[in-house]
């Protein structure tokens, strides 16, 4: 029997290794952990929001809280209930989750680069997949800047190659999520914008027939 003594700051501690789906910080600190409860068996309950209803990254997002809440020592079972009461806002973020935003949000207004047309660019994945020790996956940039990244976003980075536009991108993410392609839409291309903003992909401007 293990007699690991488990505290929710020990959860909390781990879970702030794991990256919200859709923006380079922790779960953590984007306030998206509403409650911690842990059981005299050590059986742990993790009450969860998501930024957005119906974010197709759900159900990765819930079993990356579970594996990492089962990485601390004495950890028998892991639920995680999604809540939506109170509805999250930016006002739940952490100090240093705003001023990473802030930071992201001053890369994209320094230099405004020219619009991209979706209709013809194809983005190409740069940078560098570093699987970690515990199973966790990062993305470096070539400043060696390392984002952790989840299976979902490894596999578009992936399908990601130059020679596929934005349409097939969408198409190629529908699939693997099990979504309708419109609901996929607004989340890839924020999630071509965050990895451009990160330095993990290039846009290429295909040529208009």
């Amino acid at each position: 029997m293990s007699t690991s003594v488990v505290t929710s700051n020990a959860i909390r501690n781990s879970l702030k290794q794991c990256m919200d789906p859709e923006v380079p910080i922790s779960i953590v600190d984007m306030g998206l952990i509403y409650g911690i409860d842990i059981t005299s068996s050590n059986d742990v309950n993790i009450k969860m929001t998501m930024t957005t209803k119906g974010c197709p990254l759900h159900e990765t997002l819930v079993s990356d809280v579970t594996r990492f809440a089962k990485k601390v020592p004495g950890v028998n079972d892991v639920s995680v209930d999604i809540v939506w009461d109170p509805p999250w806002s930016m006002d739940r973020l952490s100090d240093e989750a705003k001023a990473t935003l802030r930071s992201m949000g001053d890369i994209t207004t320094m230099a405004t680069p020219a619009p991209v047309d979706y209709t013809v660019a194809m983005p190409q994945g740069v940078g560098k997949l570093i699987k970690q020790e515990d199973g966790s996956m990062v993305l470096a940039n070539e400043h060696e800047q390392g984002f952790m990244v989840n299976q979902a976003i490894v596999d578009f980075w992936q399908s990601c190659n130059g020679k596929r536009k934005m349409t097939e991108l969408v198409d190629i993410f529908a699939q693997r999520t099990g979504l309708q392609r419109g609901q996929v839409e607004k989340e890839v291309m924020q999630l071509v914008k965050q990895l451009t903003d990160g330095g993990l992909l290039v846009v290429v401007s295909g040529q208009q027939s």
